[in-house]
Parts: structure tokens; sequence; C-alpha cells
């Protein structure tokens, strides 16, 4: 198969040929169809992440075809055209009988712990527990769109955040993880705030349904003028960057008893950030994680899809090609694009 590959962080990716995968008793192989380039997938090229050995292939977000089966695989067979959460649980720990797969005590990422998406082909073990069936009428990059960012932003928003119609949503970063926020958020009902430092972004995140707009290279106290909008703070805030000052930020905008939840990832230097405490202690505040999205919880995201009340599509803004991503994978500590981008073609 062909695949992008790395031998040393930080080192240039090349487009190899590497042995196709073979799938152990329990697992499927699905031909890829369409992956997402992900900042995620930086930082695993940079070297934050320790899960993983080298020489690596990444990419964990996709959709695809089973084209093979292990002999224990019950649950799909081949033909099915499938996507995988990017966290997957091993369906027999105490977490993943709770249902919640997300925080699997033997989880695995493709693209992380294992050899991911940005090739023609991905094995993916416990496939029972972990792959999820695709509307008919879904096409592979929308499907592709979801795996990380989308799916993370709806638990986020809906399960760890619990927000409801009329409640001031801030959604700090206008990424792909913070713009399908801002779309999850006026979906319900919201009156979501973005916050952002660049203009193409805010522009975008109105046109998803955000009703104010924040950037914070021109206002000098955003936390204040976050506060002003809401009439008091937000309900619900959402990092969806991962920096030191946006979650400072996310948590000291919330109005009494709200609720922070940071999805952004807080990786090398900035693992430790600075909470306010007091107000967290005096507020009642809820400082919440959200890591990914359990299998069984797509169902309620997929509806939501099919009824047109979310199109994630909206959000791709570029198809490239697998040797093309090399470069944009390499710029994402220093560049910022707008919208997702999507791998289709393996050459």
């Amino acid at each position: 198969m062909k695949a992008m590959s790395y031998e040393q962080f930080g080192r240039t990716p090349a487009v190899r040929t590497l042995p196709d995968p073979t799938p152990s008793a329990d697992a499927v192989v699905i031909d890829v169809k369409a992956t997402g380039l992900c900042r995620s997938d930086w930082h695993g090229w940079v070297g934050h992440d320790s899960d993983i050995s080298l020489p690596h292939v990444p990419g964990h977000e996709f959709a695809g075809v089973v084209v093979a089966t292990g002999h224990e695989v019950r649950r799909f067979k081949l033909g099915d055209r499938v996507t995988v959460p990017f966290v997957s649980g091993c369906g027999h720990c105490g977490e993943c009988r709770s249902g919640n797969q997300q925080v699997c005590e033997e989880q695995f990422q493709p693209g992380f712990t294992q050899w991911g998406s940005f090739a023609e082909l991905v094995e993916i073990r416990y496939a029972d527990s972990n792959l999820v069936i695709l509307p008919e009428d879904m096409d592979y990059a929308t499907a592709a769109s979801l795996g990380c960012r989308f799916a993370t932003s709806f638990r986020a928003v809906v399960d760890q955040g619990r927000l409801k119609g009329g409640e001031w949503l801030a959604v700090h970063g206008c990424g792909g993880v913070g713009l399908s926020a801002i779309m999850i958020g006026a979906a319900l009902g919201a009156n979501v705030i973005a916050i952002d430092i660049d203009a193409g972004k805010l522009a975008l995140a109105l046109s998803l349904g955000a009703c104010a707009t924040i950037n914070s290279l021109e206002t000098p106290d955003v936390v204040g003028e976050i506060r002003d909008l809401t009439k008091g703070g937000a309900h619900v805030s959402v990092d969806a960057l991962g920096h030191p000052q946006t979650c400072f930020n996310s948590i000291s905008n919330l109005r009494r008893r709200g609720r922070h939840v940071q999805v952004g990832l807080m990786l090398g230097d900035n693992t430790t950030p600075q909470i306010p405490m007091a107000q967290v202690i005096a507020h009642e505040l809820e400082v919440y994680g959200s890591h990914g999205m359990q299998a069984w919880r797509y169902g309620a995201m997929l509806n939501m899809i099919s009824s047109g009340k979310l199109e994630p599509q909206k959000l791709i803004a570029r198809h490239i090609s697998l040797s093309d991503a090399i470069a944009p994978l390499m710029a994402m500590g220093t560049t910022s694009e707008t919208g997702l981008t999507i791998i289709d073609r393996f050459v």
C-alpha cells in the first residue's frame, strides 16, 4: 500500500510503499477513501505524543470500506461503509463496559498508538465495538471530517457541556474543533460567541451560526467583552485551541455555575495552564475534559446531519492528495488555515 510515513520526529515525511495490513482475529482492514489532516497529526509528528513508535504512519480521521475481516468479527462484513472514532476502546475493560470507550484503560488511537489512515489501508482492532456504519447518502469526505474534530465537538457541547437552547456558548479558537462547536451550538438553539485572532475564521463562524464574534488581537479584555455581551458570562465555554490564555479566558468568562469544556490539547510546554481556581470554587464552576466520542453515540450526531440540522460538509475547504499533504502537515505549527483539509487521493 502507499502511505505517508516518517522515521524521525520533526523530519520530512515521505510517501512510501509499505506492507499491506492483515487483520488480526478481532480486526478489520479498511480501504481508506478519505482522511482528514488535523493539528493532532502535527503534534504527533513533532513528537509531543509519547505513544508513537517509529517509523510511523499518521492519520486518525477517516472513512472507507471494509475489505478484510478477522474470524471473530460478527457485526461487520466486507463492503460495509464505515468510520471510526479516533479514540477506540478495547471493549472489555470497566470503562468500555460502562459505555465510556473514549477513556478506555487500554484504548488505541489510529495514527498514534498504531499506524493510521494516511495510507490506502488501515487495520482497526476490536472492530465490533468501534466501527460506525455510515448513512448511504453520506460521502466519504464528509464522514472523514467527523472523525476527530466534529465528533469531539459534539460530545464536548452536547454531553459534557450539556448546552441548552437559549444559553450562551463561548468558543475560544475557530479551527476545525471550534467551528464544529459553533455549528453544533447554533443547531441546539444557543447564542454562540466565536473568539479568534483571524478575521476570515470569524467571518466563517458567523456564517455557521455565531451571533457575535470577538477578535482577541483587537480586544484588550476578552473576558470582560464576553461578560458584557452575555450580561453576566457564558453558560458554557469551550477552549477549542489548547493554549494557556484561551484556557484561562474560557474559565474566567463563565457566569456562576457555568461549565468549561477543555477540548484543545494541552501538550508540550502548555500542559500546566494557570486556572482561576478561586473563581471555580466561589462560583461553583464545572471544569470538564472532552476526548473523542464513543461509537455508540454517533447515531445522535448522524441523525442531526441526516435531518439537515448539522452540515459538517460546510467546514471542508480543501481536497488534496497524500503527497500534497506533507508540506501542510509540517507547517501546522506556524500556519492557520480556515476550514478543513481532506486527503482523498492516495498518490
